[in-house]
């Protein structure tokens, strides 16, 4: 068993983060970025329509910027062609914006997902906290989960804690709950104390570093 204080290796952090991932639907994985609804492309439409290319500028980064506005402007003037033209040209700069997003998280792009998919509750829920200046009901939402997830593996653990010191498989099954416990517990504390891409999500509180 691995365990090493303030170091959490990529495994354990998947394993925490499992808690509140089982809340959304399989297919909501990578978010909603990808999704002709999501906020990427909402925000490549209103550059569109603007005859701006800045509002969508800050989801890429900064050595991407050029990919991008090289596009916006290939877009626009295609745009003018007609009703077909533009249709295509738009979807051609959805799709760009979008890889080149998904490309800056390191993440993989299988082309554009459906406006309307069911991407389970917790995703809604985030997007609804910024919308209405508070993340109560999505704390309440992940606490709930969080805390089915660690007394699910408490339970367990303790099931098996008693076992007979001469029975070498019921000793086994209990080292397994165990280690599956601790890990998750610790990976779960350590994920609360880091965000995404390595930011951190309190001042002076760095993330531990992955293997």
């Amino acid at each position: 068993m691995e365990m090493k204080t303030g170091h959490i290796t990529r495994a354990v952090l998947v394993s925490a983060l499992g808690a509140v991932a089982v809340l959304a639907s399989a297919k909501s994985s990578g978010a909603h970025c990808d999704g002709l609804d999501g906020p990427v492309v909402t925000a490549a439409r209103r550059a569109l329509e603007a005859g701006e290319v800045t509002p969508v500028l800050i989801w890429v980064q900064s050595k991407d910027e050029a990919e991008v506005r090289d596009a916006f402007q290939k877009t626009l003037a295609v745009r003018s062609l007609g009703p077909q033209a533009r249709e295509l040209a738009d979807m051609y700069f959805f799709e760009t914006v979008v890889r080149v997003h998904r490309a800056g998280e390191g993440a993989s792009y299988d082309g554009l997902k459906p406006a309307g998919r069911d991407l389970g509750p917790v995703i809604p829920a985030a997007d609804a906290a910024l919308e209405k200046g508070s993340p109560e009901q999505l704390v309440t939402l992940l606490t709930d989960a969080v805390r089915h997830s660690v007394r699910t593996h408490f339970d367990v653990a303790m099931r098996r804690k008693s076992f007979d010191a001469h029975d070498l498989r019921a000793g086994r099954e209990y080292v397994e709950a165990y280690v599956e416990y601790i890990h998750f517990v610790e990976g779960l504390f350590q994920a609360t104390r880091a965000s995404a891409h390595g930011h951190f999500a309190e001042p002076g509180i760095r993330p531990a570093h992955e293997d």
